[in-house]
């Protein structure tokens, strides 16, 4: 090839990104990117479905599993991250695949991202202490008369960007639309990159969450939160938000049987899967939706259209 490939590889959970992403890059010698907001943290490998040891050896992966729990591991941060990594493969002329199910990470890779200042630490707690004490319908009322026209974008429950939406205002005296209009630039050139969804049938999807959870629970994954549990993080992190942390967090503080965290988990993972795809459909139409037998084969066609 005449320069680099870089093949972005989203889906839903599940979905079998990551061994899409191994078998391609073991072909053609490329690097993996993580764009998954939770394979970032170190503590969480078995819950959060990261890469075993044995797979990072046979291809080298980049951003997984490096930050620590204690960490708020923000969208800008990972794209600066990214960006670093992708221009490593360029330099050593090497292929990169991007592969995850953060619809915000690829937007923010392909598209930008709003400009908005770091926010005061200040701010940021105080925030994040009243959505623990008042609830998230407290925060959404005051967004409404302080940012109606975001508060109108935004559902009611919806935690973690009413919280971002409200700490903004606060912080800057702006709307995070306003900020919006202020993107930093896109970091790749989505025209020369293939960009495949997986895509796999519903119900088989929905088995395969199934098994994945109890795998990931016959590997460890409860003493793998036990851990996690033991440093007494703030609950509000991401890294304690973890599909299936809450639930096992639950269960050893002795609140709910372990079948019940369980079968919580998994209904938590199937619900989001659904949102994924919504994302992803609505905001990143440019990908190519794939069943999981032919993705290899629509990468590789998307590749070859290219032109060199």
């Amino acid at each position: 090839m005449s320069r680099p490939d870089i093949i972005l590889i989203a889906g839903p959970t599940a979905s079998g990104k990551s061994a899409l992403a191994l078998e391609l890059a073991q072909k053609v010698g490329a690097v993996i990117v993580n764009a998954d907001s939770m394979q970032v943290y170190r503590d969480l490998r078995i819950v959060t479905a990261r890469p075993s040891v044995e797979e990072e050896r046979r291809a080298p992966h980049r951003l997984y599993g490096h930050i620590d729990a204690a960490e708020n591991f923000s969208v800008g941060r990972w794209a600066e991250e990214a960006a670093a990594a992708l221009n490593e493969t360029q330099r050593t002329a090497r292929a990169a695949i991007v592969v995850g199910g953060t619809g915000l990470y690829f937007s923010t890779l392909t598209q930008g991202l709003a400009a908005v200042p770091p926010i005061p630490a200040a701010i940021r707690e105080e925030v994040r202490a009243r959505l623990q004490s008042d609830g998230v319908a407290a925060l959404h009322s005051e967004l409404k008369w302080r940012d109606p026209a975001m508060a109108a974008r935004l559902m009611p429950g919806d935690r973690a960007r009413i919280t971002r939406a409200l700490e903004v205002v606060l912080a800057t005296g702006r709307s995070l639309l306003d900020w919006h209009g202020e993107n930093t630039p896109a970091r790749i050139d989505t025209a020369r990159a293939a960009k495949v969804f997986l895509a796999p049938e519903r119900d088989a999807l929905l088995r395969r969450i199934d098994a994945r959870f109890e795998a990931m629970m016959a590997a460890g994954a409860l003493e793998e939160v036990r851990a996690l549990a033991a440093r007494g993080l703030n609950p509000e992190l991401p890294a304690m938000k973890a599909h299936g942390v809450p639930w096992l967090v639950r269960h050893l503080s002795g609140e709910i049987p372990l079948d019940q965290a369980v079968t919580e988990a998994k209904r938590d993972t199937r619900q989001y899967t659904k949102r994924q795809a919504t994302w992803f459909r609505n905001q990143l139409p440019e990908f190519e939706w794939v069943e999981p037998a032919r993705a290899r084969e629509a990468v590789e066609a998307q590749l070859r259209a290219m032109p060199q």
